[in-house]
């Protein structure tokens, strides 16, 4: 019996990365087929002062496409979305994004545990939340509503992690749905893309 039917079905994936996360997201959003259905919102944390290159570096390896994200826009499937740098980003309750400038979280904006809580209100159970490698302890909080709110919860495994702090925060605080190495996660996601389909 296949444990595809214990899987629910998603309709957002947010994913949270810090130190090591491009490669680990290259790893895992660059199998994903042209035409995967569902959105993907990303927090990555980058120095302040850049400009995001982001899009441009991703849209050039993934069959998706890829968008910064914008204030009041849509989320539309099969799409990738960044945190704009220097900016909070949600999800609010329309399933439009929202970038805003409050408070810094675990030293951070965008912070991850702010994208994931929002998603948490507004998708419950029907969003999967992956944290992935980073070096510090942003994340954990926002999984650990996601869980709280009925979503399914994936954490790297920290020993594949580049970096093992956030993902192992993340262990210490919930007992998430799946730990896994990173062509593990790509595999569990393209296994909930077929079920929403």
């Amino acid at each position: 019996m296949s444990d595809a039917v214990t899987l629910p079905r998603i309709e957002a994936i947010v994913i949270g990365a810090s130190a090591g996360g491009v490669e680990a997201l290259l790893a895992l959003l660059g199998p994903l087929r042209a035409g995967f259905v569902l959105p993907i919102i990303v927090v990555l944390h980058l120095p302040q002062e850049r400009r995001s290159q982001l899009a441009e570096v991703f849209s050039r390896r993934l069959g998706m496409p890829v968008q910064e994200a914008c204030d009041k826009q849509s989320i539309a499937g099969g799409t990738v979305y960044f945190a704009t740098p220097g900016y909070h980003l949600s999800v609010e309750q329309d399933r439009s994004l929202s970038l805003s400038l409050e408070e810094r979280v675990h030293y951070s904006r965008p912070s991850i545990d702010y994208l994931f809580e929002s998603a948490a209100d507004v998708y419950g159970p029907a969003l999967a939340a992956v944290l992935l490698t980073g070096a510090n302890h942003d994340g954990a909080r926002g999984l650990a509503q996601v869980k709280r709110l009925g979503g399914l919860t994936i954490v790297q495994d920290p020993a594949d992690a580049q970096v093992a702090t956030m993902p192992q925060a993340a262990l210490n605080v919930l007992q998430p749905d799946h730990v896994l190495p990173i062509h593990g996660i790509g595999r569990l996601l393209v296994e909930l893309e077929r079920i929403a389909c």
